[in-house]
C-alpha cells in the first residue's frame, strides 16, 4: 500500500458540482495489497445517468496466469510472483519482440495525425491541460479540507489556498 511503504496518499474521493446541478461523486484508490496480482491497477468505472449509464471494466481479470513457479511482472521483476491479471501493464505486453497494446496504438494515432493530418482520438492540449487543473483541483480540496472554487490557477495550487473565485466547486 502507497501510504505506511511511501508515504504516499492510498485513496482519494471527491464530490463534482456542475452549474446544471449535476453532480459527478468518486473515489479512487491504490490500497491493494503487494500481492494483487494487476502489474501496476485495476480500474472499474461506473456512470449513470438519468438517460444512460457507461460502465468500463479495466481490471483485467478475464485472463488470470497462476503458475507453480514464480514468474515476472513486466514492469519490474518480482521473483516471487505467482499469480498475473495477464494484459495489465498500461503501455501493453511485449510480444514477439514488440510493444503491443494500448500505447503502441496511442503513440501511432498521434503520430499519424501529426505527420498525415489523419483524426485522432488523442486528447488535445487545452483538454489534457483542463483535466491536469481539475486534478490538481482535487489535491488542493483534499489537503484544505473543503470545496474548491474552479478554475484553480498555478499560484492557488502551489500556496495551497483557495482562489476566492466562486464557480463550479471540486
Amino acid at each position: 500500500m502507497l501510504g505506511p511503504q511511501y508515504g504516499g496518499i492510498d485513496a482519494t474521493a471527491g464530490l463534482n458540482t456542475f452549474s446544471d446541478g449535476s453532480i459527478y461523486h468518486f473515489s479512487i484508490s491504490w490500497a491493494m495489497p503487494v500481492t494483487w496480482p494487476a502489474a501496476v491497477y485495476s480500474l472499474e468505472v461506473g456512470i449513470a445517468g438519468t438517460d444512460g449509464v457507461l460502465t468500463i471494466d479495466d481490471t483485467h481479470r478475464d485472463i488470470v496466469l497462476a503458475v507453480s513457479k514464480p514468474q515476472q511482472e513486466g514492469y519490474r521483476p518480482d521473483p516471487s510472483r505467482l499469480v498475473d491479471f495477464m494484459g495489465s501493464y498500461p503501455p501493453g505486453d511485449i510480444a514477439l519482440g514488440e510493444l503491443r497494446g494500448p500505447m503502441r496504438e496511442e503513440t501511432e494515432s498521434w503520430l499519424n495525425h501529426v505527420s498525415l493530418g489523419l483524426p485522432t482520438h488523442a486528447a488535445t492540449a487545452a483538454e489534457a491541460h483542463n483535466r491536469l487543473i481539475l486534478t490538481k483541483a482535487l489535491d488542493l480540496s483534499a489537503r484544505l479540507k473543503r470545496p474548491v472554487p474552479l478554475p484553480i490557477s498555478a499560484q492557488d495550487e502551489r500556496e495551497g489556498v483557495a482562489p476566492a473565485r466562486e464557480r463550479a466547486s471540486v
